[in-house]
């Protein structure tokens, strides 16, 4: 877990936390690559929490208050990246064709049995 390597002095993370000041006092670079991450950028932590907090039900108002956005775009965006409902939809769709098709498919069942 990123907090597990990240040792703060005390209040550090009361103020806003900024790339300039949270790069240089984490030692960013040294820290992704030691973690073996290399190529993490910390605007990826931005980007990472708004899809998690999309995908726990956050509304769109409340990514925009998260993000700091008074556009509603972005917060869309977040949520429609979030997959895990459409593929429960897709999936229990395609259970309701299936139940469908074995249901109309009683007739064609009978005759292959004769």
């Amino acid at each position: 877990m990123l907090a597990d390597w990240i040792v703060a002095e005390e209040g550090f993370f009361v103020n806003a936390i900024r790339k300039s000041n949270f790069a240089q006092r984490v030692k960013w670079t040294e820290l992704v690559t030691k973690m073996g991450l290399k190529g993490v950028h910390f605007h990826d932590l931005r980007h990472a929490g708004n899809i998690w907090a999309a995908q726990a039900g956050s509304s769109t108002k409340d990514l925009m208050a998260r993000m700091g956005h008074d556009d509603m775009r972005a917060a869309l965006r977040y949520q429609q990246a979030t997959s895990d409902a459409d593929k429960k939809i897709a999936d229990r769709l395609s259970d309701l064709v299936d139940e469908h098709r074995d249901d109309g498919d009683t007739e064609g069942q009978a005759d292959e049995a004769e």
